[in-house]
């Protein structure tokens, strides 16, 4: 079969189909992915709601509640406002990391998502663990997010507290999957926006400082 012009188009293959057939191959391997891990992260889900902690039940309920509105890192970041030097500004670089990690989960990312909460009552978690589910959507978790922006913006000035902070968020992130209020994922995804939100507040807190009167 020849084309205008008289040249051959015989096993020339048709560009736009391979790209619209290779397009819809890698759309496919991406949801059956997305499947999977779904399946995955309900699972482990599962597995926290079905395993008995009755030690743990009331601690981590409480370490959850005490981390609403970011209550911790805000009661931590003033005793530590109360040293001058390294310490205040620890807690104003912690503080800048939070209210990029807030906006960032709460008023950008929960509401392109969209993910629904899971379903307690389902997984059977046990009433000694809950706390109050909230209305927001579930990805990624916002607690998760702050207290770990927290941590890595107060560890970037001060690094001997990076330790104490980051185990302590932690086990609030843990503590939100405990009670029953999050998917593994979406705290996951929390500690990550978290890193993320204190660089960003970090580097915006450089600038400024570069910027100002010299």
């Amino acid at each position: 079969m020849k084309a205008a012009g008289g040249h051959s188009t015989a096993g020339v293959p048709d560009a736009g189909t391979g790209g619209v057939r290779r397009a819809g191959t890698a759309g496919a391997v991406v949801a059956a992915a997305l499947r999977d891990l779904r399946a995955v992260d309900g699972a482990v889900y599962a597995a926290v709601a079905g395993t008995p902690t009755p030690t743990l039940d009331a601690a981590l309920r409480r370490l959850s509640r005490a981390a609403d509105h970011s209550k911790l890192s805000l009661g931590i970041a003033a005793g530590l406002a109360v040293f001058p030097g390294r310490p205040r500004r620890a807690a104003c670089a912690g503080l800048g990391a939070v209210a990029v990690a807030s906006v960032s989960a709460n008023l950008l990312a929960k509401r392109l998502v969209r993910r629904r909460r899971p379903d307690r009552e389902a997984a059977r978690v046990t009433v000694a663990r809950q706390v109050p589910m909230p209305a927001s959507a579930s990805f990624p978790s916002g607690h998760t997010a702050s207290a770990v922006a927290f941590a890595a913006g107060v560890g970037a000035v001060l690094p001997e507290a990076l330790l104490p902070l980051w185990s302590l968020a932690s086990a609030v992130a843990y503590s939100r999957v405990h009670t029953g209020v999050h998917y593994p994922g979406d705290v996951t995804a929390g500690a990550a926006l978290g890193i993320a939100s204190a660089a960003a507040a970090g580097r915006l807190r450089r600038g400024l400082r570069r910027g100002g009167p010299r």
